[in-house]
């Protein structure tokens, strides 16, 4: 079986991390892509290889359309990518009242723009195979709301909006487009933020969840079981929504 390739934008993240391992189970080469963190994405490339997979790091900011560009044709000199998990993402909090400009701006250009600059350029390469997955991470935010996250709760329910369209367009040539959500999972990103008494108030499970639950549905998504499931929204954050 020829192996695919998938990229994962902010693969040296928490989640991100935990998403290129476990994909490198699977019989696929994993791309790690960061914006500044090139030695941790590294790092996740090593331990692939150790475990017996393939990998190799790409590093890119994906709000910059000439660069993401210019590294996506590097990659693309190497064959189709076949599967996407747009995965990086950035919030910067306040209550919208008190919001500034950049704060707006910062978080719709990574979530928003990053995600068009990456996702059009792999499309067309991605159709002539007639076989694709794209995996796109929103977050309980973008279907819930959520107090100070007035702009990244817009990103995230964008992202939603734009998986939808673009699974009724994709699914006919093979292509699935599909949502993962996660609630409170545990990392970096949440670390200080949220009490352990406030994760048992806010969510039914009582804990947060892991990078690892969130990277085994990716998975799931990826596969050729999934084929019939496209333009959907699934979360992963016990049973927050």
């Amino acid at each position: 079986m020829k192996i695919k390739r998938a990229l994962v934008t902010g693969g040296s993240g928490d989640l991100g991390s935990a998403i290129c391992l476990e994909l490198s189970k699977n019989n696929i080469e994993v791309i790690v892509h960061s914006n500044a963190n090139k030695d941790k994405a590294n790092e996740v490339v090593d331990t692939i290889v150790k475990n017996g997979g393939k990998a190799s790091s790409v590093c890119f900011d994906i709000t910059n359309i000439e660069f993401t560009h210019k590294a996506l044709d590097g990659l693309l000199a190497q064959g189709a990518i076949q599967i996407l998990v747009n995965n990086a993402g950035v919030h910067d909090d306040g209550i919208f009242a008190g919001m500034r400009q950049d704060q707006w701006h910062k978080v719709i250009n990574v979530n928003l723009n990053g995600f068009f600059n990456v996702t059009q350029k792999l499309m067309l390469p991605m159709m002539a195979t007639r076989w694709g997955r794209v995996v796109n991470l929103s977050s309980v935010a973008g279907v819930m709301g959520n107090r100070g996250q007035v702009n990244y709760s817009a990103t995230k329910a964008g992202i939603i909006g734009a998986t939808k369209s673009l699974a009724i367009e994709m699914t006919s040539r093979g292509i699935t487009v599909n949502v993962v959500a996660p609630g409170i999972i545990s990392g970096s990103m949440i670390k200080d933020t949220f009490s352990k008494e406030h994760i048992k108030n806010v969510v039914p499970a009582g804990r947060e969840g892991t990078p690892e639950e969130v990277a085994a549905l990716v998975s799931f998504l990826v596969s050729d079981a999934a084929s019939y499931i496209s333009g959907q929204v699934i979360g992963v954050n016990g049973a927050m929504a």
